[in-house]
């Protein structure tokens, strides 16, 4: 069994996928990152960055003892190599899924991720700031496209580099980006979210965030953080 401690984010997202993909049995557990459940210290005991998504494997591979594990990417890995699946197995398939993935973590998701703090969250208008991440965040999902011009998927079949990725195209709008200025991308962007696990992945999603409103006190919680609030 996996416990999922998980909120319905992006980087959230990503791994709903990937276990809806495979059937994975797991439990979600909500982590209210707008009440700040991220900083209780069961959850910094295993997930010490204080971010959600992290996972508790009680059944690893190897028959040992729990694993546990933080960072969407990390957990993306760990999974894929735990069910053998979503990761091409040859070296340079594997690579070429992983170069993708990595791109998606140091590129496309803390820019993307930027550009929806200054643009919907900040609390002060920094137009430079503004201009500075929607102009990034347009220049990677170009980066994108050109990738998707010749390939069904990022790293040919469906993979955890497009597990990864699409959650940060979801709300392509208020990232203020055109589907339609990247046909290869907009295709790509309707297959994933025609598939019936995409589809569970977000319905699941839905309903742990139906009742939550994120509140001025929330996004304090959430863009006031020093590291007075993880230590313990």
């Amino acid at each position: 069994m996996i416990e999922l401690y998980y909120w319905p984010t992006p980087n959230g997202h990503k791994i709903t996928l990937f276990l809806e993909e495979t059937g994975l049995p797991y439990e979600i557990k909500p982590v209210n990152i707008g009440a700040g459940d991220q900083f209780k210290p069961e959850f910094l005991a295993f997930s010490p960055n204080n971010r959600m998504p992290a996972i508790i494997d009680r059944e690893p591979k190897d028959g040992g003892a729990p694993v546990t594990v933080f960072e969407s990417g990390a957990i993306l890995l760990y999974l894929a190599e735990k069910t053998g699946q979503f990761l091409p197995a040859d070296l340079r398939g594997r690579f070429d899924a992983l170069q993708w993935l990595f791109w998606q973590m140091g590129g496309l998701g803390p820019m993307a991720g930027q550009n929806h703090h200054f643009v919907q969250y900040a609390p002060e208008r920094i137009p430079y700031a503004m201009d500075r991440y929607v102009k990034e965040t347009n220049r990677l999902y170009g980066v994108l496209d050109r990738r998707l011009a010749d390939r069904e998927f990022v790293a040919g079949d469906y993979s955890i580099a497009d597990m990864a990725s699409y959650p940060w195209i979801v709300p392509h709008k208020k990232q203020q980006q055109n589907l339609d200025d990247f046909p290869h991308l907009k295709r790509w962007f309707d297959a994933i979210r025609a598939r019936p696990a995409t589809e569970r992945a977000y319905e699941k999603g839905a309903a742990i965030s139906s009742t939550s409103v994120m509140t001025e006190e929330g996004k304090k919680i959430l863009f006031g953080q020093t590291a007075g609030n993880v230590k313990r």
